[in-house]
């Protein structure tokens, strides 16, 4: 095992990552590795194609698809920090990770799904601005301040995750080495210290709560202005186009906190399996990237018409 003595104790440097306790056998690992490489493909093709129909056609470069298209950078980011990695474990039983490399894993995917979370806050403020405030849209959200949303978002995960990753990294592990998850989970390598982690676990809860009702209570409130709104519109037609821009982002809003709350009502389920707990968390982190590209292409009609024309000129893919 990886592992050197220093102080007069054992210190791990390496990490076993069971994956999933209960289908062990390599029929089951099979099937998983099928289900997962066949999902990680559609994701990353699927959320490929949104960029590049928002390269290649000019008139979506406004702030919304802007903001949409930061949304498929991180949907293909997100994923591809864990399930690489955990593909090698279904199939070729590469089960070791550095301990180096765990706390980096753990750190990104967090972070990540941090920014996505503030990114989408963003995404209701602008629905906001641009049917409560139509007039002075242009100049409160430019391609430029969208950019720079979309940055703050990025840096904004990062920072919230630095210092409770700092705590874990500085805890000491003498073993156990074994990670009950399918990815260096924070809590689940927290498990494996040994020395008391209340703080950390408290810290990261706290944090945890914060970047999801936050930004929850936000989007929230941005959409019941914006319903407010809508109902003063008089024109029935008018009322029907301005809940048609917002349909396509509730849904996603939806999708991510809905499988979000899942894994935090799994892990408080009496009697509930570790399989099933970690199937929660992979679900959280595939089912939101696999869902978007599908449905901004499925419900909104500039992304179905310029991927049309986008097709029909024979510029999909840049070779």
């Amino acid at each position: 095992m990886g592992r050197h003595h220093r102080l007069d104790r054992t210190t791990i440097t390496e990490f076993i990552i069971i994956g999933f306790p209960g289908l062990q056998d390599q029929e089951s690992k099979s099937i998983l590795f099928s289900v997962f490489l066949v999902v990680y493909v559609i994701i990353v093709l699927g959320n490929l194609l949104i960029i590049f129909i928002f390269v290649f056609d000019e008139s979506l470069h406004t702030p919304m698809y802007t903001l949409i298209c930061n949304l498929a950078i991180l949907d293909i980011s997100v994923p591809s920090i864990t399930v690489p990695k955990m593909l090698a474990i279904f199939m070729f039983d590469s089960n070791l990770i550095s301990f180096d490399s765990c706390f980096i894993q753990m750190f990104l995917f967090m972070s990540l799904g941090i920014a996505e979370g503030f990114l989408l806050t963003v995404m209701a403020y602008d629905r906001y601005l641009a049917i409560c405030n139509p007039l002075h849209y242009p100049n409160k959200m430019t391609n430029r301040l969208a950019i720079k949303h979309v940055v703050w978002c990025w840096v904004g995960g990062f920072l919230a995750m630095m210092i409770p990753t700092i705590l874990a990294v500085r805890l000491p592990f003498c073993g156990p080495d074994k990670i009950l998850h399918c990815f260096c989970d924070h809590s689940s390598v927290l498990r494996l210290a040994c020395a008391n982690i209340v703080i950390n676990s408290i810290l990261g809860l706290t944090i945890a709560l914060c970047v999801l009702l936050v930004p929850l209570f936000l989007i929230l409130f941005s959409y019941v202005m914006i319903t407010k709104s809508v109902f003063q519109i008089s024109v029935c037609g008018g009322k029907s186009k301005a809940f048609s821009t917002c349909t396509s982002h509730l849904l996603v809003i939806s999708v991510f906190f809905l499988t979000a709350a899942g894994v935090y009502i799994s892990y408080r389920v009496p009697g509930a399996s570790s399989d099933l707990r970690i199937m929660a968390a992979v679900f959280q982190n595939v089912f939101p990237p696999l869902m978007n590209p599908i449905i901004y292409c499925l419900r909104t009609k500039e992304i179905r018409d310029s991927l049309l024309k986008t097709l029909k000129r024979g510029r999909v893919f840049p070779f």
